[in-house]
């Protein structure tokens, strides 16, 4: 028989415990319930730590009561010709501040249409735009669109970077919110058209359209109004000046938008896009961009401490020369070029003594900035073999020295001339003249590689020059502009030609910070060499391979032509100036027929006969041995002491005085 406090224990068990999880357990709340709790929860926490976060975005922002002006951390430059003339200036430029209520409709209408097109009914972040470019980006897999508003585009223009981080997209974020707090939207738009980059240095819609159209922003047209709203995508790389195409193109995108939202109707729109407006200067300045970024480069290691600072740069470049240069590299990259399949060219124009005075990169400035004077390395052809008969010259090889133009090997490697077959015995003015490779490289052999190379090097090649067996027929890639400043060696008696662009650098208040101190020029070769190397050069130009180059004064140069017409050059230069010019693609790909002697030959003709309308014709080395090599310097260069020329006046007198 079970006592009564067993019977109690079995039901207490039976009945369970809320710990065990038994028959007494607690009833659970409702999902619901404990859902809502944890959104509570991470509410407060997302609170907090969003009062935290606004407090660190917010605690260094601007003080919105004291703008920053526009610009105000860029550079000044300004760069001006040899003659005083302005080329370009880089920097800020300011126009007019110009009133909401002077502001034509058109230009407001044209921003909303492409930047913003809900800036009057969003509260500084538009969600339907934000959404559509997300749309967009999926779509082509990328990001090609954005959906800042141009209230967040004031915002990072006033205050911010322009770096890609979600700390600086949070503060324009609030500052966006922030401006649309205190200013109207009339207010922001004012601010904004008169403090966005349109490119060329031009802050404001006022600077803008007088740099670029040449009147005031208060008369813009609807054509220049869709062009400026276009440029803020890209200003650097679409401003008008040096890039009109792509500024067009880009403005018949802002029409089309415009009709889309209904600020123009779709029939205006199509008349306009056939309509765009006149650039003021386009055509004029665009080709002096080439001289004026090399310049720049070189800005640094002339006054390294001038970074950050304004500055105005006096140059060698004469304006006439360079209209001379751009024209004649159009005429022929347009006419026989384009017969040829030369789609691209440089020339460069140097006084005897390396002072640029003409210098054009390209085809096309604004469509390629890439300065294929200074910057590309390509193939001179036969235009090297100057070094190869230059080292001859100097260990005694003379003009009328006769070698045997006939099948050879080296090193297993046969070299052909142009023509495919072979002359026989004929004299070394002959052979250079004729630009005959067996004969070359039989004279490159005689003296050596490595003397041919040397040569090369002293005369002011920067680039790597290998001692190869086919180095002197110009395999080896050089800068046109190296080409140029070894060739006035030759031209001014045999002195080095390093060529330099910058005469004078003063800051904006006239200070001169650096200036080019004229130094005794440094020989390089000896007199009687060069005289006997001009006068194989004027052979050349004459009766050889460079009869194409024949102006109406003596001349002298060598023309080159790489493999399969890849490359071609001619360089050369009259008792004034040293020229260089090369043709051929960007790609590498053949042209059709093109040789050194042709194309860049009537290129290098047609501009030194424009270069040098009204010059006195003198004969070549009229200057030449002002400062020719003692006989201690001589020395140094492996050759006797050189005989003085009667006349020495020019460049170097002028360098000098007396």
């Amino acid at each position: 028989m079970t006592s009564g406090k067993s019977r109690r224990n079995n039901a207490v068990r039976q009945q369970g415990s809320p710990k065990t999880g038994g028959p007494g357990k607690q009833p659970r709340r409702p999902l619901f319930k404990r859902l809502a709790y944890g959104a509570a929860v991470v509410g407060v926490w997302c609170a907090i730590l969003g009062i935290i976060g606004l407090g660190y975005l917010a605690h260094d922002l601007p003080d919105l009561d004291n703008l920053p002006a526009p610009g105000a951390r860029d550079q000044a430059v300004i760069i001006k010709a040899a003659n005083g003339a302005t080329l370009v200036r880089n920097g800020p430029i300011y126009g007019d501040w110009i009133r909401y209520n002077e502001t034509p409709e058109v230009l407001i209408r044209a921003f909303t249409s492409v930047e913003d097109r809900h800036f009057f009914d969003h509260s500084g972040i538009d969600s339907r735009g934000l959404a559509r470019a997300v749309v967009t980006n999926v779509k082509r897999g990328r990001v090609s669109a954005g959906g800042s508003t141009i209230t967040q585009q004031l915002a990072k223009n006033l205050f911010l970077s322009s770096d890609r981080t979600i700390t600086r997209k949070a503060r324009e974020l609030l500052l966006a919110f922030w401006l649309e707090q205190k200013f109207s939207k009339e207010q922001i738009m004012t601010l904004y058209l008169n403090r966005v980059y349109f490119g060329g240095g031009a802050y404001g819609i006022d600077a803008a359209s007088r740099k670029f159209f040449g009147h005031s922003a208060r008369t813009l047209s609807i054509a220049e109004s869709a062009m400026l709203a276009g440029l803020v995508k890209a200003p650097s790389r679409l401003a008008p000046h040096i890039n009109p195409d792509g500024a067009w193109g880009r403005a018949k995108i802002v029409l089309g938008t415009m009709a889309e939202t209904g600020a123009l109707s779709k029939a205006a729109a199509e008349k306009i896009q056939g309509q765009p407006p006149t650039i003021r200067g386009a055509a004029a300045g665009a080709d002096v961009r080439y001289f004026t970024d090399w310049v720049l480069t070189e800005i640094p290691t002339l006054v390294p401490k001038a970074r950050g600072r304004s500055l105005v740069i006096y140059t060698t470049l004469d304006p006439g020369i360079q209209r001379a240069a751009a024209m004649a590299l159009d005429r022929g990259l347009s006419g026989e070029g384009q017969k040829r399949d030369a789609s691209q060219g440089a020339l460069v124009a140097l006084e005897h003594d390396g002072a640029v005075r003409a210098l054009v990169g390209g085809a096309s400035y604004g469509k390629s900035q890439y300065n294929r004077a200074v910057q590309a390395l390509r193939q001179p052809g036969s235009a090297f073999k100057l070094f190869s008969y230059l080292a001859a010259l100097e260990t005694g090889i003379k003009p009328e020295d006769t070698y045997n133009d006939t099948a050879i090997s080296i090193e297993g490697w046969s070299p052909k001339n142009y023509s495919g077959t072979y002359s026989g015995t004929m004299t070394v003015r002959e052979a250079f003249a004729r630009s005959i490779n067996t004969v070359a490289v039989q004279v490159a052999e005689k003296v050596g590689r490595d003397r041919v190379a040397s040569m090369a090097k002293r005369l002011g090649i920067s680039t790597k020059v290998e001692a190869l067996p086919s180095l002197p027929l110009g395999t080896e890639e050089v800068k046109l502009i190296d080409l140029a400043g070894a060739y006035a060696a030759v031209a001014n008696g045999g002195f080095e030609a390093k060529p330099y662009g910058v005469l004078e650098i003063t800051t904006l208040e006239g200070e001169v910070i650096y200036r080019a101190i004229p130094s005794r020029p440094r020989p390089v070769l000896t007199y009687p060499v060069v005289e006997d190397m001009a006068s194989m050069l004027s052979s050349v130009v004459e009766w050889g391979s460079g009869r194409n180059a024949k102006i109406d004064r003596s001349a002298a140069g060598k023309s080159g032509t790489s493999q399969d017409s890849r490359d071609a050059v001619f360089a050369g230069f009259t008792s004034d100036m040293t020229a260089a010019v090369w043709v051929g693609n960007d790609d590498g790909t053949p042209m059709k027929g093109v040789t050194g002697g042709g194309l860049p030959a009537r290129i290098w003709s047609d501009f030194m006969l424009e270069a040098h309308a009204g010059a006195p014709i003198r004969p070549l080395l009229a200057d030449a041995g002002m400062y020719a090599a003692s006989a201690e310097e001589a020395e140094d260069l492996g050759q006797e002491a050189p005989k003085q020329p009667e006349k020495k006046k020019g460049f170097f007198k002028r360098l000098f005085g007396g």
